[in-house]
């Protein structure tokens, strides 16, 4: 078997809350309490549960955003959080991270020339037409045109603003791209479109995802593996369609009774 694109270890983060009094200890809060887990090349992972589960923290812990407490994350072999800050910076080209509302990480100041050019400008030595080049290609990628270079985020809809967020992660050419609630904020006749453009992104340049997400449709539509999270540790892991059929723990099983389902209205007796 290859070697694992991602492999994160035993992973612990916590937090210290301001002191109640001079002489009593901090407080912790147990954010991720010993998360392990395995992706390879080419295949994506769900990380579920709900809001204060930790997910959004594992996301910038394996973004090397945040330190952890303890355990590791290696990215190809290599052990982020213990990297010199010049080899940080070149594993960085490898992983690159969507975020959740496409109205707040794009820069309404900036072209969508700069803003999607931004990681390879900060990451790379290329030239500025090799920067606009390549920002381009991105564009045309999630089905955007080259003259879109020269316009601002507010010229965009929701959906367009998020295709810009992934031509602006792709443009290093990442192996590994984390999706932190990629569609949430979208209207739900656009989430589709964008999942569906992921999925098109994957089979074409081989990426791979580690999805965050607290809704079981869009981890059930894109990722081959979910772990599901609880209270900072992972309850439950396995394939969507079989882990959601077959839900043994309780927390799995809650987050299952709690997806709305449609129902025919109730008939009426004629009169």
């Amino acid at each position: 078997m290859s070697a694992a694109l991602l492999e994160v270890r035993d992973l612990v983060r916590h937090y210290a809350l301001p002191r109640e009094s001079l002489f009593s200890p901090a407080p912790l809060v147990k954010a991720v309490n010993g998360v392990s887990f395995v992706l390879q090349a080419g295949r994506s992972l769900g990380i579920v549960g709900e809001s204060g589960s930790g997910k959004s923290t594992i996301a910038r812990l394996v973004m090397a955003l945040d330190h952890p407490t303890s355990g590791s994350v290696q990215l190809l072999g290599r052990d982020l959080h213990r990297l010199p800050r010049e080899a940080l910076r070149t594993a960085r080209r490898d992983i690159q991270m969507v975020f959740q509302d496409p109205y707040g990480s794009l820069d309404p100041r900036q072209t969508v020339e700069r803003i999607v050019a931004e990681p390879l400008a900060a990451l790379s030595d290329a030239s500025r037409a090799e920067q606009r080049e390549r920002a381009a290609e991105s564009l045309s990628a999630v089905g955007l045109r080259a003259t879109d270079l020269h316009k601002y985020p507010h010229e965009f809809s929701g959906g367009q603003r998020q295709r810009i967020a992934i031509a602006r992660a792709l443009i290093t050419r990442p192996r590994l791209i984390v999706a932190d609630e990629p569609v949430s904020a979208l209207d739900v006749s656009v989430q589709a479109q964008v999942l569906n453009l992921m999925q098109d992104l994957q089979q074409q340049f081989g990426i791979s995802y580690l999805l965050i997400s607290h809704d079981l449709a869009v981890v059930n539509h894109l990722c081959d593996d979910v772990c599901v999270l609880h209270r900072g540790l992972v309850v439950e892991r396995g394939a969507p369609a079989d882990l959601f059929a077959h839900a043994e723990h309780p927390y799995t099983q809650a987050l299952l009774a709690a997806v709305p389902r449609a129902e025919p209205p109730p008939t009426r007796n004629m009169l």
